[in-house]
């Protein structure tokens, strides 16, 4: 049995501890509401951007695009997100149980793979798999800046429509609740294009498009695609704000059964030393 000396060094470091998930806790929960407040503001303009695209389905424009085109699937690349820091649950861990399965469901059909890993985390998981990664965009999570996005975002294109990539995917946390960020993965290209939901159904506008249909449509795509690439930036990050969270809480509530415990276990050993020594003093005499 621990003796007393070693139970009360032992719940100090426990306290120690415990103030330092607390803490971890508070940064997360601040992250997590400036995140969640950038995660609205962008979803404002996206619904407005799809409306426009779902305009010009009304319109039956004929949207044919680069973007578009669907070839048959010899070579896909695939742009994981992850965190760069740990203590955040199974965060990383989900991702890159997903990205494994999907790489062996490629390499079982021969499908040539250029990963582009978003993170530290599932970058350092790929390296140890003797995958070779593209590491350009490794920093994008930590601060998520529409620009960095765009930079990403320009690069996928770019392989797509050269025919370096036949398909481009992506794999995410999406932000669904404190408690719950499901993995995501959608194809990124070719594009699907927006339709419109049944809670926005509204009269069908007749639009007058200027200078033209095509022009308009060489402009809105790379929009959307940009902007797919912050939204799940700002998912991921949102994501990881939240399970670091949720982790840091299961932390403190560990510890604090941990230390109820311990104390427990010193007061009986204090309740025990105490009666030996009446023991011993009542035997003496």
């Amino acid at each position: 049995m621990a003796s007393l000396k070693e139970i009360k060094v032992r719940i100090a470091s426990i306290r120690s501890t415990q103030k330092i998930t607390a803490a971890m806790k508070m940064v997360s929960s601040a992250k997590l509401h400036h995140t969640q407040t950038q995660t609205a503001h962008t979803l404002l303009y996206a619904n407005k951007l799809s409306a426009i695209l779902n305009g010009l389905l009304d319109a039956e424009c004929d949207l044919e695009s680069p973007y578009t085109e669907k070839r048959e699937v010899k070579q896909v690349a695939i742009a994981v997100f992850s965190s760069s820091s740990g203590l955040c649950g199974t965060f990383n861990a989900n991702v890159w149980k997903e990205l494994s399965a999907r790489l062996h469901e490629l390499e079982a059909q021969h499908t040539a793979v250029c990963l582009y890993p978003i993170g530290k985390k599932i970058a350092d998981e790929l390296h140890k798999a003797g995958y070779t990664t593209e590491d350009d965009f490794l920093h994008l999570g930590e601060k998520p800046s529409y620009e960095e996005a765009v930079r990403l975002a320009g690069k996928l294109m770019e392989i797509f429509s050269s025919g370096k990539a036949d398909r481009v995917e992506l794999l995410y946390h999406h932000f669904k609740n404190m408690a719950t960020q499901v993995l995501t993965h959608k194809v990124y290209l070719p594009v699907t294009l927006p339709q419109a939901s049944v809670e926005n159904t509204v009269p069908t506008t007749d639009y007058i498009l200027e200078p033209s249909p095509e022009s308009l449509q060489a402009l809105l795509f790379p929009k959307l695609l940009n902007l797919t690439i912050y939204t799940t930036l700002l998912d991921t990050t949102t994501s990881e704000h939240a399970a670091r969270m949720m982790a840091m809480q299961t932390a403190n509530d560990n510890a604090n059964d941990l230390i109820q415990e311990l104390t427990l276990q010193y007061n009986k050993t204090r309740q025990q030393a105490i009666t030996n020594e009446l023991l011993d003093i009542m035997g003496g005499q």
